[in-house]
Order: structure tokens, then C-alpha cells, then sequence
């Protein structure tokens, strides 16, 4: 066999084992240049994955040799190896960028100590994407939360202990509830093998366990990704956390969760749940809509720009969800590629908002006047990412716009309506986007303010490379668009 052969389980292993490597190396630059280069090899592995799929079809890993459902299986779909592609994507540009963000904003004898969470958070993340085991979902899952509770205790605002604190709490139940349903699948079927589950639910789908299990799941992984109402957690947790830890959680940790509840609801309950068209129909849908109207609105009032930020995820996750939740190919395909492309797209915007910390010391919206010269590449990526959440044409936003529109419609009826209140939302993005825009290209800095210089090239760069993308995606679909359809018919059973 050669390394090739063992891709699945290298995609965890190589960040894992860096990990506490990580803790050795003491000097700052060393801890980043190696963990940038561990997401790098990440990321080559994630695109292997990818292209193996797209050629060969699924990839079954048996660890140790142990044949499923006895042994722990890693195994690797259209599905899942898109969502590796988009975690290990923004782990290895946003950690060049980390480096003068994260000495501005971290002390220099905790770097170590920093990176080392930050490959722990990457395991965790491409650990939950690659197994086909439940219960690793959940072990995997929590080493992804736990570190994340400590990068974003880094923050040098105190409220950061309090936002990790707060998103601890909320992260223990939703991980509660969701031990709880894959429990309750285990005892109805004595399997935790994702792919044996589904081929033993459909006898039981029926029972009262299985029913809760659907409804434990759903509820749980909705705190987890911050599905309105039980968003709490994640305004305070991107606003508070370092600079570098806001791009790369709002970019992958919610789009993860988003992919588990993708994985249970159409791998493991397939079509065979009666259930599951209510949890869709009259719960999800309307969450949804909600979700993306009041994230929309709250953005626009808000006074710092990492917290409109946080808002229009809040908003964007509701797209990402409401495209799954019409339970079809246009709708998925939407739901999927949006993904994609809000991890392109607010990965971008947060980074933009740590340039401006790194110049001004605050991203408070009123503190960027006149930004929009002395800052003008930093700002002009802002509005270029900014156009993309708009959905503007020609950038990757409108492409995932387009799909939902065209799967709303797919509903009649209430269809009709939810498609223009996609609309309306995109209409309200643009304000709070031109909120920013309005201050740092129309307002003046003022009298006496020290002189504010571009970011560094470090940092520009890996900006201006999504910015770039944000581009590439919305003009060639292929990639994006093409796997994100390939990977809905999967889900609904269209193709093998």
C-alpha cells in the first residue's frame, strides 16, 4: 500500500499528531510556520480527496483493518469531501494572514499555545467531515468545540472570557442533545456506523426513540451552528475572538454542523422518517426565514463591524438552511454551494475588519472615516466581499441567491412569497454593507488623527486571494455549483 492509500485518515491524523508538536516550538515565528504549513498539507489532502471522488466514486477507509460496522469506518462521498475542501481551504489561507494579525492582538509567549488550538480546532472540524462513525462525530465535535472555546478566550477584550463562557454553556447542551439522539439511534438499531444506520432505521423509523432522536439531533446541531433563535452564542463569540479566530469560525465551524445535520437527515433517516417532512416543512423553513430577515435587520443598527458581521451570519445560515430544508436538487444545491461561498466571502470581510484593528485599534463603524483612502485595498476587498454577500452578478453570492430563488419558486404558493423575502434580505444586506462603505469612502478622518497606513502585504494577500475567488466562483460554476448539484442528487438518491 502506499501513502496515497491511507488520504482518509492522514486528513485527521497530520493536524492531530502537529498539534501538540505545536506546544514545543516556543519562538512565534516557528509555531506559525509550522502550523501553516500542517493546514497546507491539510488542504492538499482535502483536494486529493475531492478529485478521488469525483473520479472513483465513494472511498471506504477501514481503520486498523476492521471491516464496518464492527471496526470505525472513514468514508468519503461527494458530500463530505466538500465540506474537507472548504475547512482545509480557509485553514491554510487564513493562517498566513494570522501571522501579524495574531502578533498584534496575542501575546508573544502564548503564540504557541495559539496555534497548537488552532490545529486542534482544524482536526476537529475535518474529523466531523470525514468519519462515517456516529459516535466519533461527537468526539470529534467536542475536541473542535473545546478548542474553540479557548481561541476565542485569546481575545484581549476581557468580554471574550465572557462570549467563550457563554458559547461553553450553549455548545455543552446542543452537544448534550445531540449524545442524546445518537444514543437513542444506537439502541434502535445497535449500530453506530453512519451507513449501517441507514440501512437499519427504515424497520424502526416508526418508534417513538427514533422520532425523538430525529428531534434531539435537529435541535442540538441547530445550537451548534446558531439557527435563529438559539443564535445567542455567536455575535459575542465573533465580535470578542481574536481577528484571525473570527475569519476562520465564522468560515467553517457553522458550515461543519450545517453538513452533520445534512448527513443525518438524508444519509441516516433518508426518506423513509415521516417525520422528517415536518421538521423541514413547519419547523426548519420558517426558522429560516426568520433567520435571515431579523439576522439582516439587527446587522444594519449595529455600531462595530465585527458584530454586523456576526449578524449576517446569523442571516447567511438561514439561506445555507433554507435551501436544505425544500428537500431538492435546485434547493440543495443552493443550501450546499452557499457553504462554499459565504466561507469565501466572510472569511474575507472578517479578515478586512482585522486589518482595520491592526491599523486603528478598533472596528468600530464610526472609527473608519476616511478608510477608504488610507486603507484603499483593505477597503476595496471589503466592498468587493460585500457585493458578494449582496449576491450581486458576477460574484459566488449571487450564484447560491439564484438556486434558492429557483427552488423557493419550485414551492409555489408559499414559495412565491419566500423567494422575495430572499429578495428583501439581500436588499437589506446591501444597507448594512453600505453602512461601512458610506463611512470609509464619504466621511473624512478626523482633524488631528494620526495617519493610517495600507496593511501589510501578509495580509492583504490571502484577502485579496478569496476576494479574488469570490469572483472566479460567481463567472465558472463548475467547481462549486457542478459538485454542490452532484452532491444533492447523492443525497436524494438521484445518482448512485
Amino acid at each position: 500500500m502506499t501513502l496515497g492509500d491511507h488520504l482518509p485518515v492522514l486528513q485527521v491524523v497530520v493536524p492531530l499528531i502537529a498539534a501538540p508538536l505545536c506546544v514545543f516550538l516556543r519562538r512565534p515565528v516557528l509555531a506559525w510556520g509550522f502550523a501553516t504549513a500542517v493546514s497546507w498539507v491539510a488542504f492538499a489532502i482535502a483536494v486529493q480527496l475531492l478529485d478521488q471522488v469525483l473520479t472513483h466514486g465513494i472511498w471506504s477507509y477501514e481503520l486498523g483493518g476492521w471491516a464496518p460496522p464492527w471496526g470505525i469506518e472513514y468514508r468519503v462521498d461527494v458530500v463530505n469531501a466538500f465540506v474537507l475542501v472548504i475547512v482545509a481551504a480557509i485553514g491554510a489561507v487564513v493562517l498566513p494572514y494570522a501571522k501579524a494579525s495574531v502578533a498584534a492582538e496575542i501575546d508573544p509567549d502564548r503564540h504557541h499555545l495559539f496555534y497548537a488550538a488552532w490545529l486542534l480546532c482544524l482536526t476537529g472540524l475535518l474529523g466531523i467531515a470525514v468519519t462515517g462513525d456516529a459516535f466519533n462525530i461527537f468526539v470529534f465535535l467536542e475536541i473542535a468545540s473545546l478548542s474553540s472555546y479557548v481561541l476565542i478566550a485569546f481575545g484581549r477584550d476581557r468580554r471574550a472570557l465572557t462570549a467563550a463562557f457563554q458559547y461553553l454553556v450553549l455548545g455543552t447542551i446542543g452537544a448534550t442533545f445531540i449524545v442524546i439522539g445518537i444514543g437513542l439511534i444506537y439502541m434502535m438499531t445497535g449500530t453506530l456506523n453512519l451507513a449501517d444506520m441507514a440501512a437499519r432505521v427504515p424497520e424502526v423509523a416508526t418508534t417513538t426513540p427514533i422520532l425523538a432522536a430525529a428531534a434531539f439531533l435537529t435541535i442540538g446541531l441547530a445550537i451548534k451552528f446558531a439557527l435563529f433563535p438559539l443564535h445567542l452564542w455567536l455575535p459575542n463569540a465573533y465580535a470578542y475572538a481574536p481577528s484571525a479566530i473570527s475569519a476562520f469560525l465564522a468560515a467553517t465551524a457553522t458550515k461543519v454542523l450545517i453538513y452533520v445535520l445534512v448527513r443525518f437527515q438524508f444519509t441516516v433517516f433518508g426518506g423513509g422518517l415521516a417525520f422528517q417532512e415536518s421538521i423541514f416543512s413547519q419547523l426548519l423553513i420558517p426558522l429560516c426565514v426568520i433567520a435571515f430577515l431579523t439576522g439582516s435587520t439587527v446587522a444594519i443598527f449595529q455600531t462595530d463591524g465585527k458584530r454586523l458581521l456576526a449578524y449576517s451570519s446569523v442571516a447567511q445560515i438561514g439561506f445555507m438552511v433554507l435551501g436544505i430544508s425544500f428537500v431538492s436538487v435546485n434547493g440543495l444545491t443552493g443550501g450546499l454551494v452557499h457553504l462554499f461561498n459565504h466561507a469565501l466571502i466572510k472569511a474575507a470581510l472578517f479578515m478586512v475588519m482585522g486589518c482595520v484593528y491592526l491599523r486603528i485599534g478598533s472596528t468600530r463603524i464610526e472609527d473608519m472615516a476616511g478608510l477608504g483612502r488610507a486603507m484603499p485595498w483593505t477597503m476595496f476587498a471589503f466592498v468587493i466581499g460585500g457585493l458578494g454577500l449582496i449576491g450581486v452578478p458576477a460574484t459566488a453570492g449571487f450564484v447560491s441567491k439564484w438556486y434558492l430563488v429557483l427552488a423557493a419558486l419550485e414551492q409555489g404558493g408559499f414559495g412565491i412569497l419566500i423567494a422575495g423575502l430572499i429578495l428583501l434580505a439581500s436588499l437589506l444586506a446591501a444597507v448594512y454593507i453600505w453602512r461601512v462603505v458610506e463611512v470609509a469612502y464619504f466621511k473624512p478622518r478626523p482633524a488631528g488623527a494620526a495617519p493610517v497606513a495600507e496593511a501589510p502585504l501578509t495580509m492583504l494577500g490571502p484577502i485579496w486571494l478569496l476576494v479574488g475567488a469570490n469572483v472566479y466562483f460567481g463567472l465558472d460554476t463548475e467547481l462549486t455549483a457542478g459538485t454542490a448539484r452532484r452532491a444533492a442528487e447523492y443525497l436524494l438518491g438521484i445518482i448512485p
